[in-house]
């Protein structure tokens, strides 16, 4: 189907860290392992992403780029986005938001606009405001016991200290959360309509992954990804991946990045 202008768009995006999920289980995973399964998801993905001829915007942490500075050249050579996320995934003080964004132009040669806060953690705007980033990817809008409470913010995007805020894409009506974890543990078919009932109503979805999805959990003992983590990772979460891109084509929607956010969805 042709897309225009006025087509909705699908944003996809990526958390680019060391893998430290496995200390929220117990495990102690030696900082290059960490390193090698985010750099093997990462490079899945952008052969993927390469294939499809789809532009996605890649949140990386500071720490990952300062390791791996030849895959945002590589990133930035297919056209992506470089934003921030934060130095480290597993520490943050106010003044990483300035010094992420500085490592991170420096490694990729591109202006850095953005920026998402670990694990989806509450930043200080006004900080993020004179750090000079131009949006905030960091809110889920639902409610996630024991990790998200907040159904009283704004289910799509907003303005809040100067800067634009776009929250992670939940449906209209019960909030329920279309972020990575929905794509491991519900059928495509179902992670459609609840997609599509979404987009009709906002004209976008904003959806966000994780590297490390995208290679094999299943080693509980060495890595203590609990069932729904593990769940279609790995080859499965691409085929996951593939088919709501080949949906959203069928559909005419089109793929953006978000720092293009303002001009892809007029206000």
């Amino acid at each position: 189907m042709k897309q225009h202008a006025k087509s909705p768009v699908l944003f996809l995006s990526f958390d680019i860290e060391e893998f430290d999920m496995p200390f929220e289980y117990g495990k102690d995973l030696p900082f290059e392992e960490q390193l090698s399964i985010s750099t093997e998801g990462t490079r899945i993905i952008l052969d993927f992403l390469k294939r499809n001829s789809v532009q996605a915007t890649f949140f990386c942490t500071a720490n990952f780029a300062d390791h791996r500075p030849e895959l945002l050249k590589e990133m930035v050579g297919d056209g992506h986005e470089i934003a921030s996320h934060g130095y480290f995934h597993s520490r943050f003080d106010d003044g990483d938001l300035l010094r992420s964004r500085n490592r991170l132009e420096k490694i990729s040669g591109t202006s850095v606009k953005g920026f998402r806060m670990p694990r989806m953690a509450p930043v200080n705007l006004v900080a993020l405001r004179d750090a000079g980033y131009h949006y905030n990817s960091s809110l889920n809008p639902t409610f996630l016991p024991g990790r998200y409470n907040h159904t009283d913010k704004p289910r799509t995007y907003f303005t809040e200290e100067e800067t634009l805020q776009i929250p992670s894409s939940v449906s209209p009506f019960i909030r329920f959360p279309l972020f990575w974890l929905s794509f491991h543990n519900l059928p495509f078919w179902l992670l459609r309509r609840i997609c599509q009932a979404t987009i009709q109503k906002d004209r976008y979805l904003n959806l966000y992954f994780h590297p490390w999805e995208f290679t094999d959990l299943r080693n509980t003992d060495k890595l203590g990804m609990p069932w729904y983590v593990q769940n279609k990772s790995g080859k499965s979460m691409e085929k996951q991946l593939s088919d709501l891109i080949g949906w959203g084509r069928k559909k005419g929607y089109r793929f953006g990045r978000l720092s293009d956010f303002p001009n892809l969805i007029p206000s």
